[in-house]
């Protein structure tokens, strides 16, 4: 995996965070069409990876705590899972405003990586599965791939089974 963010103006907070922590990675960028039904399935899609790999990055609230959960994009955010493993009782999807207020990026491009103010986290356990992953890099049309390892010092995440 090459070091740093490919040049030519793809710097965004995660890649920064990334920059700043020493941390391995490589920046994966495709074309997104506006149209696509997934964002985390079009970009499986349109850089051939499997879905198992490529992660997304939602946001739901606690008991009135915005969180974050990072979900295989081949399958869903279990709330319930999601509550359990931060001790909460009721999670639901948050605002979708909220959501990008918080992390400073829009739907379809949360990064879980240099959020404007960094919020709980929480990655399915399957992450650790993998040699590399993938989650947005802040942009729709823009990945970044990373050893699971990094992605949880990083975040300061918890792993549990929170994806069905």
């Amino acid at each position: 995996m090459a070091k740093k963010a490919k040049k030519g103006g793809q710097g965004t907070p995660a890649t920064v965070a990334l920059e700043a922590a020493g941390v391995p990675f490589t920046v994966h960028a495709y074309e997104h069409d506006p149209a696509a039904a997934t964002y985390g399935g079009e970009a499986a899609e349109l850089l051939g990876i499997p879905a198992g790999r490529v992660f997304k990055t939602l946001v739901a609230d606690v008991d009135g705590t915005l969180t974050v959960g990072v979900v295989p994009v081949s399958g869903k955010l279990d709330l319930k899972a999601l509550a359990a493993a931060v001790g909460g009782k009721r999670a639901a999807m948050a605002d979708p405003a909220a959501a990008e207020r918080s992390s400073g990026y829009v739907l379809g491009g949360i990064s879980p990586l240099g959020q404007r103010r960094p919020l709980r986290t929480v990655l399915d356990d399957s992450v650790l599965a993998h040699p590399t992953v993938y989650v947005s890099a802040g942009r729709r049309g823009l990945e970044v791939e990373l050893a699971p390892a990094d992605l949880v010092a990083l975040t300061k995440a918890l792993t549990a089974p929170i994806g069905r």
